[in-house]
């Protein structure tokens, strides 16, 4: 391409950009989906990509997603005194989780339950597992994909936020994490054919095309 049609090219990139309606895909904190990529140099958007597809990289790009949904749904919901019904108040954050993950349907997620130190220790296993299941139930009723979010091995009374051995309702809670992508045909893994079909999705091709496991 000679240097006049690449001035012409990137001249009518940057009006259709000026003339372009705000984005509909926006994280609920009502940032364009992907800004977090746009800032750096020429090219900085690639190397970002290359980036997440290596093991440590997306480690750590699921930590900052981690971080990103904890900032705009709350991650972590709390229960009575040996219970694992979810309240009024639980419910409610149960469902700003769902609207958070129905709007990235290209993560997945991690619901890992607690117990505060009364009683023992297998016991209260199984109730931090009893609580991550009914959340992740809830989450399910408001139509997330079951694929999409699973309810982990409990840490039971082991990482208690309040050092107390009596009754803590911090310590009675669920802790909703990313886990990763949702690609199974790579072990979620964020390769090159699977963006590309996030991509396709995001242009035009609908809100509720779906990114087949063999793109």
């Amino acid at each position: 391409m000679t240097l006049k049609k690449l001035t012409i090219s990137i001249s009518f990139l940057a009006a259709l950009g000026a003339c372009a309606p705000e984005s509909r895909y926006t994280t609920l904190g009502g940032r364009d989906a992907g800004a977090d990529a746009l800032h750096g140099g020429f090219g900085y958007a690639t190397a970002n990509n290359v980036k997440v597809m290596s093991i440590s990289e997306r480690l750590e790009y699921i930590k900052s997603l981690t971080r990103l949904f904890a900032s705009e749904a709350p991650a972590t919901i709390n229960f009575a005194f040996d219970s694992a019904k979810l309240d009024a108040n639980a419910q409610a954050q149960l469902r700003q989780q769902a609207q958070w993950i129905l709007a990235h349907p290209d993560i997945t997620f991690r619901v890992f339950g607690h117990a505060d130190k009364v009683g023992s220790n297998a016991y209260n296993q199984r109730l931090g597992k009893r609580r991550a299941q009914a959340a992740v139930n809830y989450l399910i009723a408001q139509g997330v994909d079951r694929r999409k979010v699973e309810a982990v091995v409990s840490f039971g009374e082991t990482r208690p936020l309040v050092l107390t051995q009596g009754r803590s309702r911090e310590n009675r809670r669920t802790v909703t994490e990313v886990k990763g992508f949702y690609n199974p045909a790579n072990d979620g893994l964020l390769d090159g054919k699977y963006a590309r079909g996030i991509y396709r999705r995001y242009v035009g091709e609908g809100d509720n095309t779906q990114v087949s496991s063999n793109q």
